[in-house]
């Protein structure tokens, strides 16, 4: 059902959301600055990790060793006040590591439960893809359902919950990927570069000595009311349009002025990558400062939430094509939305 549209003559109760909305956009900028004290440059990345979280969804990150991956995830978890863990994938581990298992305990001649390290709000799976297929798939019902299910029990996971995953992908050697199911499972999937040289100058300068530490500046509770917030940034009948049609070019390219990519994509995006963008963009919008979604918005995340879902075909593969190439496209030819924003009394939203 769309949401109320707020009456004209309501000044008092639009006043307080505009004051609500400023103070969810200053507390949110207020973590990225705070986290930006410990990481040089990749801002990209950190902003992606929190909008992630704010969305209420699961990412992954692929990079190459060393580019702060695993102090990002850790530092971020603490500015916003929640339990970290880092879980380190390798070949031998087996999903009791990762969601726990039943003790049988002598003394008591009973089973018990102990609950593995996902019972926590951060959680860095580091190498993921070092990991065999059992324990990926140990992860589905947690990213999913944000449960565990041990001995004919369900244990629910911590609010709010989310899996920050990393790949190397320059080894292929004892690496297991990821499957399409899985991958569905992220929210996003951010590429991070390597650091340029005047970042790596101020690297240098900070991290060669002392190293500075971040301060808390949100905590659970206050997660969960942006979380919320979010929730109710107005997204226009346009821009959802917009986004079904960038969803549905992967899908039907020839339907949708790409026919070129018919025989380039082999599976599109599901219906995830419609929710994600929704969600993703309503966040970014909240950090903007702003309680309406742009189509720049969607356009600035359009990469990060549909690239990983796309499988293309092998002769696109050969070829040398990526979905990175495809989404351009995509992007390029299916045209966004002129808003008009109508008056808040007479605009359409989607829940």
């Amino acid at each position: 059902m769309p949401e109320e549209p707020l009456p004209l003559h309501d000044t008092e109760t639009a006043t307080d959301n505009s004051d609500r909305q400023g103070d969810s956009t200053r507390l949110l900028r207020a973590a990225l600055h705070e986290v930006s004290t410990v990481i040089v440059g990749q801002n990209q990345m950190v902003e992606r990790c929190l909008i992630t979280l704010i969305a209420n969804g699961h990412c992954l990150l692929e990079g190459v060793p060393g580019i702060a991956k695993t102090l990002a995830v850790s530092t971020l978890a603490k500015v916003t006040g929640g339990s970290f863990t880092r879980l380190q994938f390798t070949p031998d581990l087996v999903p009791s590591d990762i969601v726990g298992t039943r003790v049988y305990h002598p003394s008591t001649e009973q089973f018990n439960v102990e609950l593995g390290p996902v019972f926590v709000n951060f959680v860095l799976a580091d190498e993921i893809n070092r990991a065999p297929a059992k324990v990926q798939s140990s992860l589905l019902e947690v990213m999913a359902e944000k449960q565990v299910s041990l001995g004919g029990n369900t244990y629910q996971l911590p609010h709010p919950f989310v899996v920050i995953a990393a790949q190397n992908p320059v080894e292929s050697e004892g690496v297991y990927p990821l499957p399409e199911a899985q991958r569905d499972r992220f929210l996003m999937k951010i590429t991070v570069p390597h650091p340029q040289a005047h970042e790596e100058m101020e690297i240098l300068r900070r991290m060669s000595a002392d190293p500075p530490t971040a301060h808390r500046i949100l905590d659970p509770v206050t997660l969960r009311e942006l979380q919320q917030d979010a929730q109710k940034v107005h997204v226009h009948q346009l821009i959802a349009d917009y986004i079904v049609r960038l969803v549905m070019a992967t899908r039907e390219p020839g339907n949708y002025g790409v026919p070129d990519l018919t025989h380039v994509v082999e599976i599109g995006a599901s219906p995830r990558a419609t929710l994600g963008l929704v969600a993703a963009a309503r966040a970014l919008a909240l950090i903007r400062g702003r309680d309406y979604v742009l189509p720049d918005d969607v356009h600035q995340l359009a990469h990060d939430i549909m690239g990983h879902r796309l499988i293309l075909t092998f002769d696109a593969l050969a070829d040398g094509i990526t979905p990175h190439h495809v989404i351009d496209q995509i992007l390029a030819t299916v045209p966004p939305p002129r808003v008009i924003w109508d008056t808040p009394a007479t605009a359409t939203t989607v829940n």
